[in-house]
């Protein structure tokens, strides 16, 4: 998945406006403890951080 689909995604469900709050402040065990921003600059494929986010907000599976 690329960056640009990720955060369209990310957008899409949050709104624009909360995603980039909801990606800076929000704190994941499943990430290792990290926010979304936190574990895409450590390496994590947008990928597994998008099923992260899936998972731990409960996205609905039609946007997943």
């Amino acid at each position: 998945m690329r960056l640009t689909v990720f955060w369209q995604r990310m957008a899409e469900h949050f709104g624009p406006g909360y995603a980039d709050t909801f990606a800076r402040d929000h704190v994941m065990a499943e990430l290792g403890g990290r926010t979304v921003h936190e574990a895409l600059d450590a390496g994590w494929e947008a990928k597994d951080v998008w099923r992260v986010v899936c998972t731990v907000m409960n996205v609905p599976g039609e946007k997943r």
